[in-house]
């Protein structure tokens, strides 16, 4: 699973990467490897997971499996990590990396805005373990540094930040989590790794929900935690094995299937979501868009000197009432669907109010509440542009819009 040096593109890492045997008669799509259990000898592979050796034969599924060790050294390969583990959902990795580097007296640094699950699994479960939680606006590099203490052990960011897609600097940020003796961790879900490329950024981890962009196609979840060898060994062994929360065979292979044209779909998404962005930013109801591609982003420049793709989520906020016009988006609709998650072919749009996002899932008060209204509104649409015909979701939202 380690990533070997090879004078390839990642286009090329996602389409060969980890395919050792090329033989006359090799299949060209390798199936996927359904069995739980794989034929062994004494002494092979011993039953404590604290024996996994670098070296091990597949022993289980649930330790590893010729299919899912494929999809974890194309995603180590294309995020210039040593080595990759994968895990069922995205919640699962993000849930398995907290497990592994925090323990009751330690302290985690957290974006304010993030997916709301992470938001919700560090403010109602860590907390209820002695783990002492913090947000801050990562878009700052020196809130975080005012934020770290003795006991921070991890502080982990998301950019762009989901829903509002706020940008963190990585490179900036880096030194300082380090200085203090703890480490970084980054999600990049919607930059994906053909986008931004966090481990070079000098991020100690780099977390994927799969489920996203690099599956592309919404049939299936996984999530993924990348970095050094050594440390991804010691979540294998302990997160991975012991919570029990490992992909299965199918889904990495599906994910496999999607990653093979992730390249391609994500200059599809890029294009599309820039002849998305010009339409809203000069539509009359329409108040504000936020796509880090766009001049009009207030982070633009960080966006053009980290980010390799711009990717093809983006946000806007509306003049007026954002619930009633949800109702008319949901009606009125039909390439674009109304619906949840992001980074699928096909286009996804969905209202989040900020009342309920503060309340429920960020919990954030006073400068920090402001903020974020200052950024969303009274609510935030955001819309994951997919790789239909553009001027087919363009007429949609015009339609939509009124």
């Amino acid at each position: 699973m380690t990533n070997a040096a090879k004078p390839w593109g990642p286009a090329t890492w996602a389409l060969y990467m980890g395919n050792h045997h090329r033989q006359v008669g090799d299949p060209v799509t390798p199936g996927p490897a359904l069995s739980a259990s794989f034929l062994t000898a004494p002494n092979a592979v011993g039953f404590s997971a604290n024996d996994l050796g670098a070296a091990a034969p597949h022993f289980y599924t649930r330790w590893s499996n010729p299919t899912v060790e494929l999809l974890e050294a194309r995603l180590a390969a294309l995020d210039a990590g040593e080595a990759a583990v994968t895990f069922a959902s995205g919640m699962a990795a993000v849930a398995a990396l907290f497990s592994d580097r925090l323990h009751a007296g330690d302290h985690l640094v957290l974006s304010d805005v993030c997916y709301a699950g992470v938001a919700e699994l560090a403010h109602d479960e860590l907390t209820r373990n002695d783990i002492a939680v913090t947000t801050v606006d990562s878009s700052r590099p020196q809130a975080i540094a005012a934020a770290l203490r003795p006991n921070t052990r991890l502080v982990h960011i998301e950019t762009p930040a989901n829903p509002i897609l706020r940008l963190a600097d990585i490179a900036a940020i880096a030194p300082l989590v380090h200085a203090a003796g703890a480490e970084l961790s980054v999600d990049a879900t919607i930059a994906t790794p053909l986008g931004l490329r966090p481990l070079e950024l000098g991020a100690d981890y780099v977390v994927h929900s799969l489920t996203k962009y690099i599956c592309g196609h919404g049939d299936t979840l996984g999530g993924a935690v990348i970095g050094r060898a050594e440390a991804i060994a010691r979540l294998r062994r302990g997160s991975l094995i012991h919570l029990g929360g490992c992909l299965a065979p199918f889904s990495a292979w599906l994910i496999l299937r999607g990653l093979e044209t992730l390249a391609p779909r994500m200059r599809l998404h890029e294009a599309n979501a820039r002849a998305v962005e010009a339409l809203l930013a000069h539509h009359p109801k329409v108040k504000a868009v936020y796509w880090p591609g766009s001049p009009r982003h207030p982070q633009h420049e960080l966006a053009q000197r980290t980010m390799r793709c711009f990717s093809g989520l983006l946000s806007f906020t509306v003049n007026g009432d954002g619930s009633a016009l949800a109702e008319q988006f949901a009606e009125r609709m039909r390439v674009v669907s109304y619906a949840v998650s992001l980074g699928k072919t096909k286009s996804l749009l969905v209202y989040i109010p900020t009342e309920d996002i503060l309340r429920s899932s960020f919990r954030l008060t006073g400068d920090a509440a402001a903020c974020y209204r200052a950024w969303a509104g009274d609510g935030v649409f955001r819309l994951s542009v997919g790789i239909e015909d553009s001027a087919d979701i363009i007429a949609d939202l015009e339609t939509a819009l009124g």
